[in-house]
């Protein structure tokens, strides 16, 4: 197995609010310095269950945009497993740009071959899937964000005893796995809220079809678009590190938490609610936003 179960439990930490709620953050991003958060988990049985089948010319091929975390995740995999990686990635623009872009050059230290296609391109991936696995019948083909029904089971893993126990289980939603593994697997009596990071109408029925249960609802988080970062975005998260001790992330964990804490000031959980926030990891993104913001001359993120 080459990605095991962590040999401690992941920790979930409470945040003090003074309010009239209870709020908690699992830590999945202290799962693994390089492949954290959800990324672990989505990959956990892909990886795994890829490997045990023993491919005679093994070789990963996944899908991401210039900071993707999944495909800052794979790379790392394949690095680890000495298993030669492919990433298709978005914009055909960053060809002769990589090596100024801290995710895609992480990802090529990792020996990850780089393909850039254009939006056009990428928006056809079915298309491009079917190619390339006629030209590598042996290769494991990850969709984008990695979800898929192998990453719903190992999204389950993210739930254990301990988080029985709350009203509200909470996640960034990018392409939909997490939530959908945390919609399938959670207790009857909780409700699930995902916190869109992107502005996708179909994120509701894609997630459907990966949940068997209506037990979720989606928020937009995105806070003027996906990617986009705003000064109060980096206050947030800067305030939440000094009051906290917990990095987060711009895109994803930030944005979320920023969001949670609107909800709550709000009043829109009920009274003495347990609310659980899931920390899925992405931190390897910090320095990109950091670059982007610096070329601003804004605040950075700490």
């Amino acid at each position: 197995m080459l990605l095991p179960l962590p040999a401690e439990k992941i920790p979930i930490q409470e945040i003090s609010i003074n309010k009239n709620v209870k709020l908690f953050i699992k830590r999945e991003d202290v799962i693994h310095p390089q492949i954290s958060g959800n990324k672990y988990w989505k990959l956990f049985f892909n990886i795994n269950n890829y490997l045990a089948e023993s491919p005679e010319k093994p070789y990963i091929i996944t899908f991401g945009g210039a900071f993707s975390n999944h495909i800052s995740a794979v790379s790392a995999v394949g690095n680890l497993a000495k298993i030669p990686t492919l990433g298709i990635i978005r914009g055909e623009e960053l060809k002769n740009k990589w090596r100024d872009n801290p995710t895609l050059l992480f990802s090529k230290r990792n020996g990850m071959n780089l393909q850039f296609v254009t939006r056009e391109e990428y928006r056809h991936k079915e298309k491009l899937t079917e190619f390339l696995q006629k030209e590598f019948p042996d290769a494991l083909i990850v969709p984008e964000g990695g979800t898929n029904e192998d990453a719903i089971e190992g999204v389950k893993m993210m739930l254990n005893d301990e988080t029985k126990d709350f009203d509200y289980l909470c996640t960034a939603v990018g392409t939909g796995g997490t939530i959908a593994g945390i919609s399938k697997f959670c207790e009857e009596n909780q409700k699930v809220i995902g916190f869109k990071a992107v502005d996708d109408d179909s994120l509701e029925n894609k997630i459907l079809e990966l949940t068997s249960k209506k037990n979720f609802n989606l928020i937009d988080s995105t806070f003027g678009g996906y990617g986009k970062i705003k000064d109060e975005n980096i206050r947030f998260i800067n305030d939440f590190k000094e009051n906290y001790g917990i990095p987060l992330e711009p895109i994803y964990t930030g944005k979320m938490m920023q969001k949670v804490f609107e909800l709550i000031d709000e009043g829109y959980f009920p009274e003495n609610s347990k609310i659980l926030c899931f920390h899925t990891g992405g931190l390897q993104g910090i320095e990109g936003a950091n670059l982007l913001l610096e070329k601003q001359n804004r605040n950075l993120i700490i």
